[in-house]
């Protein structure tokens, strides 16, 4: 249609159909039906060009070249492939590629045929895997979003494991102004993740409000289109940080086609052809690259210099940026016991012992180790090096609370609750150096309550402690004895008198008078 309005301008301004064909390099053979047919459409020679509009000029062209809308239509090779239409249906039913049964085609008809005319054909005439429409999105405003991808860059040595491993390059890239920043990495662990998140932000200055990323497993759970969950470790990250996470679809990177474009430009412009020492020597290149090379080159869409965008417009409007490094906690779920303690990264905490046989959710960061159980926060423990152990007394048993705390003051109490005596001779029982050596003899001293009831094992205690005997196997005989009704370590007499063991006759402590001699 150009060339068209041009053979017509030049002819208005009186121009010879040899000159036109000189200055258009058109036929002016050509050049002379396309004027034919304009004068048939009442065009005059002579007239300004404003006439020549463009449905004057499609009128023109359909004229000369009728087989065509609008003057441009399908040539030979189409028809050619109108008469191979059964063929090629064929073909696509058997599934097999554009590009084979371009090859086939060639060999059946002899003809060579265009592949991207046999692919038009197939979409527009077969409904082939007709294209999608690119829509272009309108970019967010300054400082609102930042799209992150991962992107495999190439083999590295790793000083920490002495082998060679695949090195990956986390990359953040500003919708706005296309400032990025790249974060190098062995691994897409969630403490890799989080430290390169952190890195971001001091790079940038702030955090952007919203960020589009990757399903990556340390920060997508599960993918869905539209109902992902995320990882309870990287939301709560996000919220410390004060942003919003909105993930990508699986297999959809229009879903954040900013980063997408970035991942091969970081790996042809910065990485390949080049050699590092090693990881901190890439990452610490890496960031000079994007301030001076990808910061300060011309953008191929915005035509501008993303460094100079984001410092102009995007870098007063993120979030502040963090004061101090991100606590990174690790999250588990462990079963409880059934001394109803977790064990957790090799320390023991204690749960309420009503939850023993249960799997809970444990948060542990470098001071606290907080215990969900359905959603709920029910324990909050000091955390404790490998080998500790943090026990809540009230989460134990009632009955058992004392003896796993060694409560001495519980074990009196309870003691003199059945009885002046019981009280005193748990007393004596515990008055040692080692108290908690004896406890097992109080605690036996209770068994002996509940099989005798708390009356006869008082008096018996009365007894054992008239004679100073402080042994519970003397306070079983006694009530045992009692509960037969006989003495329990006497003699009887011949009138059936009950004689303790070590009682004397009065006569043997008189003082006998001394004789001289």
């Amino acid at each position: 249609m150009v060339q068209l309005k041009e053979i017509l301008r030049l002819w208005l301004k009186g121009g010879g159909y040899r000159t036109i064909e000189r200055l258009t390099t058109i036929n002016r053979k050509t050049v002379r039906r396309y004027v034919a047919a304009a004068r048939d459409a009442g065009l005059e020679r002579g007239a300004a060009e404003e006439q020549l509009t463009d449905d004057l000029l499609a009128s023109i062209a359909h004229a000369v070249r009728p087989g065509r809308a609008h003057g441009f239509g399908h040539g030979a090779t189409w028809e050619l492939l109108q008469s191979n239409r059964e063929f090629i249906a064929e073909k696509l039913a058997e599934d097999l590629t554009v590009t084979k049964i371009r090859t086939l085609l060639v060999r059946r008809t002899g003809d060579n045929i265009p592949y991207r005319t046999l692919h038009r054909f197939c979409a527009n005439e077969l409904g082939h895997k007709s294209s999608q429409l690119t829509v272009r999105v309108d970019d967010c405003e300054p400082g609102h979003e930042l799209q992150v991808d991962f992107g495999r860059m190439g083999i590295m040595f790793d000083a920490d494991t002495q082998r060679r491993r695949v090195l990956w390059a986390l990359i953040f890239t500003a919708v706005y102004s296309r400032h990025m920043f790249v974060f190098l990495t062995f691994s897409q662990s969630f403490d890799d993740v989080v430290a390169g998140f952190e890195a971001a932000w001091d790079f940038f200055g702030g955090v952007f409000k919203a960020v589009i990323v990757d399903n990556v497993k340390a920060i997508v759970d599960k993918a869905d289109p539209t109902t992902p969950r995320l990882n309870d470790a990287f939301v709560e990250y996000a919220q410390a940080r004060g942003f919003v996470v909105d993930p990508a679809r699986v297999r959809r990177p229009q879903d954040k086609p900013r980063v997408e474009r970035s991942v091969g430009y970081v790996r042809n412009s910065f990485f390949k052809g080049e050699s590092f020492r090693d990881r901190d020597d890439a990452q610490s290149r890496a960031e000079m690259w994007c301030l001076t090379e990808a910061g300060m080159r011309i953008h191929g869409t915005t035509r501008l210099r993303p460094l100079e965008v984001f410092e102009a417009e995007e870098l007063t409007r993120l979030l502040p940026a963090p004061e101090r490094p991100y606590d990174v906690p690790a999250w588990s779920e462990p079963k409880v016991h059934k001394d109803f303690h977790v064990e957790i990264a090799g320390a023991l905490y204690s749960v309420p012992h009503e939850l023993i046989g249960q799997w809970v959710k444990a948060r542990a960061d470098s001071s606290l180790v907080k215990l969900f159980y359905q959603g709920e926060l029910i324990k909050v423990h000091p955390r404790k090096a490998p080998g500790g152990r943090s026990t809540d007394p009230f989460d134990c048993p009632e009955d058992k609370r004392a003896y796993a705390t060694r409560d001495l003051g519980h074990l009196l109490a309870t003691a003199r609750g059945h009885g002046d005596s019981i009280g005193t001779y748990a007393e004596r029982l515990l008055a040692a150096e080692q108290p908690w050596m004896k406890m097992r003899q109080v605690y036996r001293l209770f068994s002996l309550v509940r099989r005798h009831g708390e009356r006869s094992i008082d008096d018996a205690c009365a007894k054992a402690l008239e004679l100073d005997v402080v042994d519970v196997s003397m306070i079983s005989r006694i009530a045992e004895a009692g509960a037969a009704g006989e003495a329990p370590s006497g003699r009887r007499s011949k009138d059936n008198v009950v004689e303790l063991r070590f009682a004397r006759d009065e006569s043997e402590f008189t003082a006998k008078e001394q004789r001289d001699e």
